[in-house]
């Protein structure tokens, strides 16, 4: 222990701490709610799901998009020393919008419905201006699902079955995770083999793994056209995916990267206490990736690699270890 930086600490329990330090001074992020609204949202389909009430719909939606957009712009808080967010609704999304506020990056939120329970206008306008786009995407689980579908893939569940054939008791992948990295060379990963001390959580000592918060019941069914392979799990072989061309950077996953800061403080055991570290970096990658990709490399702080320099921010709250075994793979 005398050897250990004295800001770290462990047990067999506990994750240590990492001290974070914003690598980017400036910042344009666009934060993309893609949860129901507005009950002129729902298609034919929803309207004639058994149990279905437009008002308690959307507002179940609206309070769980009231956490997800938090916990998402939280991160962008915390990797970013003055970051500029506007937020806008999967509805109002268009080239005008992006043109007006010229984002350096765009971030799409996950999802609670099915997608086929959305109005097509909804479905078909996002798939009309993400072919169009030129902004840096990260689409995160449902918007994960959103950019495949787009680009071709279906959306299945986890057993293989479309949406509307099992709404109830579907398998799921919940809590912590491992994923296995298929292509560690991309440039999201930059750090992610490297622990802050020798003892790092004994989960995490094999290379190449990822252990990420989940939380969906569906999935894509193919890598969509276009797009790279980057990670693969258990249950659900797209994980991780980017499509990388001239004109377009978008990366996708399936796990909730923004779970790196949410109840860092909290005090509750039932409540989401242990900081995924690996979403936290992957995240903070594709911030640093999308402004070299726009060209604005000026607006990173001194060294831009994957362990930064100063602005130091505590990485979370202790928590407890995940007995999943890093088997499977």
């Amino acid at each position: 222990m005398d050897n250990e930086p004295v800001n770290e600490t462990w047990s067999d329990r506990y994750c240590v701490y990492e001290l974070i330090t914003p690598r980017i001074e400036t910042m344009r992020v666009m934060l993309v709610d893609n949860l129901i609204a507005d009950e002129s949202h729902f298609s034919e389909i929803a309207r004639s799901e058994p149990g279905f009430h437009a008002g308690k719909w959307v507002r179940l939606e609206r309070m769980i998009a009231s956490m997800a957009m938090s916990n998402i712009e939280n991160n962008v808080r915390m990797l970013i020393r003055q970051p500029d967010v506007h937020l806008v609704h999967l509805s109002d999304l268009n080239d005008d919008v992006v043109r007006e506020f010229d984002p350096d990056a765009i971030l799409l939120s996950g999802t609670y419905r099915d997608f086929d329970l959305y109005s097509p206008s909804l479905i078909e306008g996002f798939n009309n201006f993400i072919k169009r786009n030129k902004v840096p995407v990260l689409a995160i689980c449902g918007g994960h699902q959103l950019v495949g579908q787009a680009y071709g893939a279906r959306i299945m569940t986890l057993d293989d079955r479309l949406p509307a054939e099992k709404r109830e008791g579907r398998l799921l992948e919940y809590q912590y995770r491992f994923v296995k990295i298929t292509d560690i060379s991309d440039p999201i990963f930059a750090g992610i083999d490297s622990r802050p001390t020798m003892r790092w959580q004994r989960y995490t000592k094999r290379r190449h793994l990822l252990r990420v918060w989940q939380n969906h019941g569906l999935q894509l069914d193919r890598l969509p056209e276009g797009f790279c392979h980057l990670a693969r799990g258990y249950l659900s072989e797209i994980q991780m995916m980017v499509r990388r061309t001239v004109d377009q950077l978008i990366y996708g996953v399936q796990f909730h990267i923004e779970k790196s800061f949410q109840d860092w403080q909290a005090d509750k055991y039932w409540e989401h206490r242990n900081e995924s570290r690996d979403g936290r970096m992957i995240f903070d990658n594709f911030l640093v990736e999308a402004l070299r990709f726009r060209g604005r490399e000026e607006n990173l702080v001194g060294d831009s690699g994957p362990k930064p320099a100063s602005g130091k921010v505590s990485a979370g709250s202790q928590g407890s270890s995940s007995a999943v075994p890093a088997t499977g793979f």
